[in-house]
């Protein structure tokens, strides 16, 4: 059997201006999704990115170089439908955030994330209203119901762009409140990763890396940053 791949057919790929906000063209023709939505995007900046990505591609069409154009792909065909189940799943992260949950030993380990973690929970307190109970060990500790409440609040905030970006820095790093922190701009993502990696980082210091797990960190890494760039690209920050 031939293999078939999918080959370039424009040679123009350019930002444009499209009913509801911003598209992008190829040889004049709007871009739509797979599932045949016109891809109007929320901003500007997002629309020249998105545009950059389909101007970069060679003559055979590599899909993995386009994750701009797949997230908001995503952000239109399946998050904006399905709104209220993809805030219910990301509230649960809430329910049981990474950042409560803390070693029972050894001391140091539970020194280096309270002194981490504590900010991002007094954080979460002070800008969302959200003071979430702290807990050794890894049993499940009942939440404040006004502050699952609080935090449900600041996902339904969000549009489906910021959703779809939200629902990978949640997802990626164990914790809401590190997504909702990347999503104010609390931290600069690169240092709200890093937040999310002290267990596997004390865990290497101990034993070594692992060769593996070090490349599958690094993936999630990038994904991380990706998920940060969209978002701010979304909202129409040029310098994302």
């Amino acid at each position: 059997m031939t293999d078939w791949a999918a080959r370039r057919f424009w040679t123009a790929a350019e930002a444009v201006e499209a009913e509801g906000g911003h598209g992008v063209a190829l040889d004049g023709r709007l871009v739509r999704t797979p599932a045949r939505a016109a891809l109007v995007l929320p901003s500007r900046p997002l629309a020249e990115a998105v545009a950059g990505e389909w101007r970069d591609q060679p003559e055979v069409i590599d899909p993995a170089a386009m994750p701009l154009t797949r997230a908001a792909n995503t952000a239109l065909d399946r998050v904006a439908p399905a709104r209220a189940e993809v805030i219910g799943a990301l509230a649960e992260y809430g329910e049981t955030d990474l950042l409560c949950y803390r070693a029972e030993g050894p001391e140091a380990l539970a020194a280096r994330q309270a002194e981490a973690w504590d900010p991002m929970l007094d954080w979460a307190a002070e800008h969302l209203g959200a003071r979430l109970v702290r807990a050794a060990g890894v049993m499940h500790v009942a939440q404040p119901p006004e502050s699952v409440g609080a935090l449900r609040a600041a996902l339904e905030a969000l549009g489906p762009f910021e959703l779809t970006a939200l629902d990978d820095l949640v997802t990626l790093s164990g914790s809401l409140v590190l997504g909702l922190a990347a999503e104010r701009g609390a931290a600069p993502p690169e240092r709200l990763w890093a937040l999310s990696r002290i267990d596997e980082t004390w865990q290497a210091e101990q034993w070594g890396e692992d060769a593996e797990a070090a490349a599958q960190a690094e993936t999630r890494r990038a994904a991380f940053l990706r998920a940060a760039r969209f978002l701010h690209l979304a909202r129409g920050d040029a310098a994302a």
